[in-house]
C-alpha cells in the first residue's frame, strides 16, 4: 500500500459500487422492455439473445464497478494485479456460460424450425455447448498464465484411452451425427423399423433416439442400431401418403355405377375430414374375382401418417351408407357343402322320414 486509506477513498469506492448496481438494475429494466418487443417478432433468435444479455449485463456492470473501486483504493501493484485477474476470470466465465447458452438455444431453435413437429435434436445442442465451454476454459487458463500446451498433449494421449474404453458410446454418438447430417431421419418423422417398432421420432441425442408410439409410449433405440437397421420413413420424400382401402361388391353389381358412387363418397370424405387432401383425385381399381364377390381397392390421400385412421373410419362408414342407399350388395362369404353319400333325389320327390319303412 503506497498511502493510507482516507475517507475520500471510501466515498469513491461506495459511489463506484452504487453506480455499478444502479447501472445493472437499469440494464435489466431496459433489456426486459426490449425482450417484450422481441417476443412480437417471428424470429425466436432475438428472444434468446435478449434473455441472455439480461444475465450478462448486470455481471459486466458489477465487474466494472469493482474494477473502478479497486483503482481508487491505495493497493499495491501485486494486489491490484490479482484483483484485475479475478475480475477478468469472472467475466470470462460468465461470458463463456452465456455464450454456450446462446449458441445452444440458437441451435435448438434452428432444429425446431427445420424439423416440423416439435422435435429437438439435442445431440447438436450438447456438442455446441461443450465446444463453447471448452474454448472458454482454455481462454481462461491462458489469461491466468497457465500454459495449455501440456494440457492439450495430455488430453490427446488420454483421449485415445477414453476412445478405446467408450467404443459403444462413441459409435452411438457418431451414428447419431451421421443420421442427422444425412437427413435420413429427423425429429418429427414417423418411422417403422424392420423389427416392428414404429412411431414419431421425438429426439436424437448423443446416445439414443426416442420414438413415441401412437399409444404415447416411448421406444428408446441406440443410434448405432438405428443406423444399421432397415427402416421405412413415412415422411420421406414427403409427408403426404396414399391410403388404400379394400372393399367388395356382389357379382350382380354394375361396376361402373359402383366406381362412380365410390369416387363421390371419397371426394366427400376428403373434403370433410381433417387430414384429407382435398384436391386428390381418388382412384378405384377392381383387381380380383373372389369367391363371394368382386374385390377392389380405393386409393385415398392423407396429409401425414396418423391421419389415415380417421380417413379410413369415415370413408368406410359413408361408403356402407351409400351402398345400402344405392342397393349395391356387399356380399357375405358363403360355402356349399356336398357330402359324398348325400341322397341326390330331388327334394320334392323324397319320401318323408315318417313314412319310410323301418328296417
Amino acid at each position: 500500500m503506497n498511502r493510507t486509506l482516507t475517507p475520500h477513498d471510501v466515498i469513491v469506492v461506495g459511489a463506484a459500487l452504487l453506480c455499478a448496481a444502479a447501472a445493472g438494475a437499469l440494464l435489466r429494466v431496459a433489456l426486459r422492455w426490449l425482450g417484450e418487443r422481441a417476443r412480437t417478432t417471428r424470429w425466436s433468435g432475438d428472444d434468446i439473445i435478449v434473455d441472455t444479455l439480461r444475465t450478462l449485463a448486470p455481471w459486466a456492470a458489477m465487474a466494472a464497478g469493482v474494477a473502478a473501486a479497486a483503482a481508487a483504493l491505495p493497493l499495491t501493484p501485486t494486489v491490484g494485479h490479482d484483483v484485475n485477474q479475478v475480475l477478468v476470470a469472472v467475466l470470462i466465465l460468465v461470458t463463456t456460460v452465456t455464450a454456450a447458452r446462446v449458441v445452444a438455444d440458437l441451435v435448438r431453435s434452428l432444429a425446431l424450425s427445420r424439423s416440423g413437429v416439435a422435435g429437438t435434436a439435442t445431440i447438436f445442442v450438447n456438442i455446441t455447448r461443450i465446444a463453447v465451454l471448452a474454448m472458454g476454459v482454455l481462454i481462461l487458463l491462458e489469461t491466468l498464465g497457465v500454459s495449455i500446451a501440456p494440457l492439450l498433449t495430455a488430453l490427446g494421449v488420454g483421449g485415445l484411452a477414453v476412445a478405446l474404453a467408450l467404443q459403444d458410446t462413441l459409435a452411438n454418438l457418431f451414428a447419431g451425427i451421421h443420421i442427422l447430417a444425412s437427413k435420413t431421419v429427423q425429429p418429427g418423422h414417423y418411422i417403422r423399423l424392420s423389427s416392428g417398432e414404429e412411431g414419431y421420432v421425438v429426439d436424437i441425442n448423443w446416445r439414443n433416439t426416442a420414438v413415441r408410439q401412437l399409444s404415447d409410449n416411448l421406444v428408446i433405440i441406440p443410434n448405432a442400431k438405428l443406423g444399421n437397421t432397415i427402416m421405412t420413413n413415412f415422411h420421406q420424400p414427403e409427408r403426404q401418403m396414399s391410403v388404400m382401402v379394400q372393399a367388395r361388391v356382389g357379382y350382380g353389381s354394375d361396376l361402373d355405377h359402383v366406381e362412380r358412387v365410390t369416387i363421390e363418397v371419397a371426394g366427400k370424405v376428403m373434403s370433410g375430414v381433417e387430414g384429407g387432401v382435398v384436391d386428390h383425385e381418388t382412384s378405384v381399381r377392381f383387381h380380383t374375382f373372389g369367391e363371394s364377390g368382386i374385390d377392389f381397392s380405393v386409393f385415398l390421400r392423407a396429409l401425414e401418417f396418423s391421419n389415415q385412421y380417421l380417413i379410413k373410419h369415415e370413408f368406410m362408414k359413408e361408403l356402407h351408407r351409400r351402398f345400402r342407399a344405392e342397393g349395391i350388395e356387399i356380399p357375405l362369404p358363403t360355402r356349399t357343402l356336398v357330402l359324398p353319400d348325400q341322397d341326390r333325389t330331388p327334394l320334392a320327390d323324397r319320401t318323408p322320414l315318417a313314412d319310410r319303412p323301418v328296417v
